[in-house]
């Protein structure tokens, strides 16, 4: 669907699971960084939690440091104790920070074998915006979805800014890059999924297409950029097309928001 369209169970962490597809899931591009500066309380507790993160380095205000440690419940956590000026210089301008920024090597890269079986899936044809992405792994990660694909190329990688939006988010959902999304759209195919295409582009409704079988097909929603929604291609590859149909007299949506309607009508009509 266009960021503009019309239209539980909680996720364990699969992190140390299956080995890497050879096929569309693989990531064939290089990590942003050898460190990923985390931001913001919620992201930054999630990530000092999370032990499949391997912490570099913290700092943080007094009252950051306090925050940390009151809710770790680790009076002797080495936290270096900074001005906020220093985090602010270490971080893009006008970043939220919250007096606290942790350093932190990137998470193991997944792949769709990975995700298969463990819940729905959300797929995004180029959407590039890091506050849109972590908005929806946010959702995404209430939802129980298992995961988020996303293309190598035109998509962000999960720094800083997009995983203060997804509000740590990014610790318990895979996001999993892909080189060909068409591909990737392929092997959820063959693997049982309903992969619906959100878009204007038809007169279906989602809740028309759902399955409403006894045993329904896991769901996959694949979601489009801005203006342009789902590619040519990658329509063609879904098994569905629908649209979310609006009653108010907006019928204009975020991809973030088309995101969160979208998981809420799949979790409610089934």
């Amino acid at each position: 669907m266009s960021e503009r369209s019309k239209s539980h169970k909680s996720y364990k962490n699969k992190r140390g699971g299956k080995n890497q597809s050879p096929r569309a899931g693989r990531n064939t591009a290089a990590a942003p960084s050898a460190q990923s500066p985390i931001f913001g309380i919620h992201a930054a507790l999630a990530a000092l939690k999370n032990p499949d993160r391997q912490i570099i380095k913290i700092m943080a205000t007094k009252n950051g440091a306090h925050r940390v440690t009151e809710a770790l419940d680790q009076p002797n956590l080495q936290i270096e104790i900074v001005a906020p000026e220093k985090i602010e210089a270490a971080l893009p301008r006008d970043s939220v920070h919250q007096g606290i920024l942790v350093f932190a090597k990137p998470l193991r890269e997944m792949a769709i074998a990975d995700i298969v079986g463990q819940g729905p899936v959300i797929v995004l044809d180029q959407v590039t915006d890091p506050h849109n992405v972590g908005a929806i792994m946010r959702t995404a990660c209430a939802f129980g979805v298992a995961g988020v694909i996303v293309t190598n190329r035109n998509a962000p990688f999960p720094t800083g800014v997009l995983a203060k939006a997804a509000s740590g988010a990014v610790e318990h959902l895979p996001l999993v890059r892909v080189v060909n999304l068409a591909r990737a759209i392929d092997e959820l195919n063959e693997a049982g999924f309903q992969t619906i295409g959100l878009t204007d582009a038809t007169d279906k409704s989602l809740v028309e297409v759902t399955d409403k079988d006894e045993r329904p097909r896991p769901i996959a929603l694949v979601l489009g950029a801005e203006g342009r929604g789902i590619r040519t291609l990658t329509a063609k590859t879904c098994t569905d097309l629908a649209r979310i149909d609006l009653p108010g007299p907006i019928d204009v949506l975020n991809v973030s928001n088309a995101a969160a309607v979208a998981l809420t009508l799949v979790a409610y009509s089934a």
